[in-house]
């Protein structure tokens, strides 16, 4: 890949025609745990305030705004090529995400990562004014397993 690829990329916003590709794209990141599964459903409505990253027509790059009030948003679904890590798709996503949520009017924007170093460098940070912290409680070993249901290995 050469950087002149790079100075050719667009971010835009997500259409709903973008969700088998999207799908498609995401795939893989969820067969290695980097992401939760998504319906084409689930996909669709995320396009309303998600964006894509292209380059010569392929999609690079994904993130999506999940607006749950005035008060809070949060960053979904963030996936990048491994072929294009690094080189500012990440960053560039994030950035449109992040605009969406000023001109919605959301004060606060949530992202869930185990890369927590990528999201500092983008002016996310642990703690919000005020010292709070997100805690979370899992309800079962898996998010593919059903509740009562055990999967088999």
């Amino acid at each position: 890949m050469s950087d002149t690829s790079l100075s050719e990329m667009t971010v835009r916003q997500a259409l709903a025609q973008d969700v088998p590709a999207l799908a498609e794209f995401l795939t893989p990141f969820v067969a290695v745990g980097r992401l939760l599964p998504r319906t084409h459903d689930e996909l669709e409505v995320l396009t309303k305030h998600g964006f894509v990253a292209e380059i010569a027509g392929r999609i690079v790059g994904f993130a999506a705004l999940e607006i749950y009030s005035p008060k809070l948003g949060e960053l979904r679904s963030l996936a990048v090529s491994p072929l294009y890590q690094g080189r500012g798709v990440g960053k560039a996503v994030v950035e449109a995400v992040v605009e969406r949520a000023r001109e919605q009017h959301v004060f606060e924007v949530l992202a869930i990562t185990s890369t927590e170093e990528f999201f500092q460098k983008c002016g996310f940070d642990f703690t919000l004014p005020g010292e709070r912290k997100a805690l979370f409680y899992q309800t079962r070993p898996s998010y593919l397993e059903k509740p009562g249901e055990v999967l088999s290995d």
